[in-house]
């Protein structure tokens, strides 16, 4: 019996989009985790668990830091700051913007973009696996970050066991927030030739600006929908609350939810056709 030509063969058929995001995914994960993102990472949620640390460390001295206009400052009224502050203001759209722009940009600036488009996989394929390898890497040191900091400050003048369900709310906002600013900052990732430069003007220029003045404007940040998840409030009397009372204009909960899954999900289907059509063109 002869043997049937190679070329006679059928064509081996691409793999699913599900299965080749997973494939992607398991690529990228350990590239991310051992990359130099890493330690700016660790650099980020270091910073509020060193805080905590010294937060402790003074309240364990019996230091008379925590008493302001006669009232005491409890542990989860310490902690809520933090997590809007370090967390929610800061660190989580820092990581969005410096991994989110780089799902690609990395890609095309080490020449590997043509290695990924050559296999017979969909292009979106790979840019939502390398969003999910981001999206495990950040969570699994964020979350545990945030613990942390919440077993190191909330004991001080307050007790772990009525905040623990804040928490449980708390590392869901966090990752719902790596979430949405990862899907936003990668549609800029595979869209312009600079995304990093335009992701740091959008969260250190454009978000807390629109946030500040009243408007509509806000509605066109990510941030304005994040923070109304915040399940801390600052005491009426807290002379924290001042600073917070700037950023408290809040759409409700079920419109914050619904606004931030639409932005996932709006996000990274742009993302995917912007990488589907664009044509990479590596410089020499």
């Amino acid at each position: 019996m002869s043997e049937t030509p190679l070329a006679a063969r059928a064509p081996q058929s691409s793999p699913g989009f599900f299965y080749a995001s997973m494939r992607v995914f398991d690529l990228s994960i350990g590239e991310m985790l051992w990359s130099r993102r890493t330690v700016f990472m660790a650099l980020l949620v270091g910073v509020p668990l060193a805080i905590a640390c010294i937060l402790r460390l003074l309240a364990e001295l019996g230091a008379p830091m925590f008493r302001v206009n006669n009232a005491t400052m409890t542990g989860p009224m310490i902690f809520g700051f933090m997590l809007w502050l370090l967390y929610i203001r800061f660190t989580v759209p820092l990581l969005g913007v410096f991994y989110g722009t780089s799902l690609i940009a990395d890609e095309v600036e080490d020449k590997t973009i043509t290695y990924l488009f050559s296999r017979p996989i969909p292009r979106g394929a790979v840019l939502f696996g390398k969003y999910l390898a981001y999206l495990m890497c950040t969570v699994f040191v964020v979350l545990p970050s945030i613990t942390l900091v919440w077993l190191l400050v909330v004991p001080i003048n307050g007790s772990l066991g009525p905040s623990f369900l804040d928490l449980v709310k708390d590392l869901g906002l966090l990752a719902v927030g790596l979430a949405a600013y990862g899907a936003v900052f990668a549609v800029a990732g595979a869209l312009l030739k600079r995304p990093l430069l335009v992701g740091l003007l959008f969260v250190i220029g454009w978000e807390p600006l629109v946030m500040a003045i009243p408007g509509y404007l806000k509605r066109l940040s990510v941030a304005y929908y994040l923070q109304a998840l915040v399940p801390q409030a600052m005491p009426g009397n807290s002379p924290l609350s001042l600073i917070q009372e700037l950023f408290r204009e809040n759409p409700s909960l079920t419109v914050s939810l619904t606004s931030l899954a639409v932005i996932v999900g709006v996000s990274l289907w742009f993302a995917a056709r912007a990488v589907t059509r664009r044509e990479y063109v590596l410089e020499q």
